[in-house]
């Protein structure tokens, strides 16, 4: 979340001609001025707000809003952001909206205190505020006092800018007509950034709060101080393997990070974590919502499905709320260039055939009345695999779940094996990498990356059908149900499903793959293990998130849980592929195998366990697909 939130408000990863934006430039210099101003909130807090106006006064303008921890800058009336001429924020300057940014409660240049995704408050009274009012404050301060408004707002934003919208949506103000909430962080605790199944993401919550965001901003500040840790290496494997416990961790963070300290006081999904889910309040929403989310999105893939299906289920009937979920990582929606994530490619610029035929025509219609929305399914996914975009006026579409089952040797197949199990030895000391990669910073890449450095552990199960003789598609949730014993008290389970691409393969116009180990040529995509969907589910939590309960040694018991949405296309010749496997690091964080409290758990608490996986007839294990096209 931390390093990819700033492609919207920051330098994009890939940029147009330089010429065209040196153009653009000077035309929004020549066509925009700048205002600064400090909006008194309710309480009395005054919030730093950048407000970008078009000096065109031939007609009236609709207001785009996004509200940011990450800082509104730069800042000072006569320092433009680059977004308007050097981002698809262009298009909404050609249309002459008034972009406004602004400092949330605490960060940066705006007064008051910070928290991290404070509770939105039904019940209002009052001064009381979240995130909402401070939202229906800013709207009904910038229709009074900004020139040549046409009374239609709009709000948008990715990653905590997306939760900050989906606050907008619950402000009430008659004025806010459409909203899209990108990437928005949603549950933290099921499926987005710092714990998915209850499991703690430890090197993206460790990372983000320690290189500056979880710092405190007393007063109103436009440069932070340097707060990043010294760590002593730069293979994150290694590196926090070393550091250890999450005990050790937290003697790093020192004193100043306070919500690192809430996360480890609540380890299990407890009313804290429940006021904090916004897809608790989404009833009765007002203006029209576009939510928009990537399938390969490392951070925030969870909330945007899921969003999107509470604002359904809580709003029935007419209400305008769509879906967009494209192959893209965290934020590549709003880049120049959508063909391709690590080496997996799709084809088209998918980010730009987004921003032009999807979010700018919503945001024209609802705001300003213009074109029409006609061509905007109800939900607009892309099917990677296959490489193409699907339109369906519901999601999940109707599907046919069929369960594939483990088999005996490695195999997977849609009857239930007669007998046997399969078993391996969890180590938490040395556990399961996520990548093959060598690398500090988590790699956004890992959602798409060859997965045979894993198949070729002991401590991971593979099994995987015969070649597909036609296509295999699934859209929609996907089910692990793992029947399993254990020689300890408590296991992660990692499943992963896996396209595995013919041995011949290669993309079209493409040179042959390395002949010579320095004959340069692009990666060997012949029997590459494609990660479409990986999750990891905290075992304890089988029964309950609110109640964690221990396993009783070599019982078997059914472990079942859901991972993020799937759109994909198994093309025939290629093979389905799942591996099981019990850690997953350091993206997770080392499960002791002993029913302890992890946040509080010493060196000794960690030991090794044997883990089995059963597909005998009485036990079958088996992944539930929800299958569109058959391909067996």
């Amino acid at each position: 979340m931390n390093r990819f939130i700033f492609m919207l408000l920051g330098a994009l990863s890939v940029l147009p001609a330089w010429g065209q934006h040196a153009s653009d430039s000077v035309w929004v210099k020549k066509n925009y001025y700048k205002q600064e101003r400090q909006i008194r909130m309710r309480d009395g807090v005054r919030l730093f707000t950048a407000i970008y106006i078009p000096k065109d006064s031939s007609e009236k303008h609709p207001i785009l809003i996004t509200r940011t921890p990450y800082s509104a800058a730069p800042y000072g009336e006569q320092q433009l952001t680059p977004n308007l001429w050097n981002s698809y924020w262009n298009n909404y300057a050609q249309e002459h909206y008034i972009i406004v940014v602004q400092d949330v409660r605490g960060r940066w240049m705006s007064e008051g205190q910070f928290q991290d995704v404070r509770p939105f408050n039904p019940h209002k009274q009052g001064n009381e505020i979240d995130e909402a009012s401070d939202t229906y404050d800013t709207i009904d301060w910038l229709l009074k006092n900004t020139p040549g408004n046409n009374g239609n707002v709009g709000a948008f934003g990715i990653s905590y800018p997306g939760f900050y919208t989906t606050m907008a949506a619950l402000s009430g103000h008659p004025a806010l007509k459409a909203v899209s909430p990108q990437a928005p962080v949603t549950d933290w605790f099921r499926g987005d950034d710092f714990h998915h199944n209850g499991a703690f993401f430890l090197m993206d919550c460790f990372g983000f709060y320690t290189k500056g965001f979880g710092y405190p901003h007393p007063k109103p500040i436009s440069v932070a101080p340097v707060q990043a840790l010294k760590l002593p290496c730069t293979d994150n494997y290694n590196t926090f393997l070393k550091i250890g416990t999450i005990k050790n961790f937290t003697k790093l963070t020192g004193d100043s990070l306070a919500f690192w300290k809430e996360i480890i006081s609540h380890p299990h999904y407890d009313d804290w974590w429940k006021a904090r889910d916004p897809r608790n309040y989404v009833s009765n929403i007002k203006p029209a919502v576009l939510v928009v989310g990537g399938l390969f999105d490392a951070e925030d893939c969870y909330g945007a499905w899921n969003l999107y299906k509470a604002v359904e289920q809580h709003n029935p009937g007419t209400h305008f709320n769509r879906l967009v979920m494209g192959p893209w990582y965290h934020g590549q929606w709003a880049a120049a260039d959508g063909t391709h994530l690590g080496n997996v490619q799709f084809g088209d610029n998918t980010a730009a055939w987004y921003q032009q035929h999807i979010e700018i025509p919503f945001f024209n219609y609802h705001l300003k009345g213009k074109g029409d929305l006609s061509a905007i399914a109800e939900a607009n996914v892309f099917f990677s695999g296959e490489n193409k975009w699907h339109q369906y006026d519901k999601w999940p579409p109707v599907a046919q779940e069929k369960e594939i089952f483990l088999q005996e040797n490695g195999q997977l197949a849609w009857h239930k094996s007669e007998t046997g199990f399969c078993e391996y030895v969890s180590d938490p000391a040395h556990p399961v990498p996520y990548t093959q990669d060598v690398h500090y910073i988590r790699t956004r890449d890992y959602m798409t990356d060859d997965q045979r450095f894993a198949s070729r552990r002991a401590d991971v199960l593979t099994y995987e059908t015969d070649t597909l003789t036609e296509d295999l598609t699934i859209g929609g949730t996907v089910m692990a149900d793992l029947r399993v014993s254990i020689t300890g008290s408590d296991a992660d389970f990692v499943v992963k499903v896996i396209d595995v691409f013919p041995d011949d393969f290669r993309y079209p116009n493409t040179p042959p793959p390395n002949k010579t180990r320095d004959a340069g040529g692009p990666y060997p995509l012949g029997g590459y293990q494609m990660l479409v969907r990986g999750d990891i589910f905290r075992g304890r939590f089988r029964h309950s998130f609110e109640e964690p309960q221990a396993f009783e040694p070599g019982k078997i018991e059914q472990v079942k849980f859901s991972l993020p949405d799937v759109a994909h296309t198994f093309q025939k010749g290629h093979r389905l592929m799942i591996q099981v496997q019990s850690t997953w690091f350091p993206l997770a964080d080392r499960n002791p195998q002993q029913f302890v409290n992890i946040y509080e758990a010493t060196e000794k608490d960690f030991v090794k366990e044997t883990i089995r996986i059963y597909h005998d007839k009485d036990h079958p294990s088996g992944i539930i697909l929800p299958v569109l096209k058959s391909g067996m």
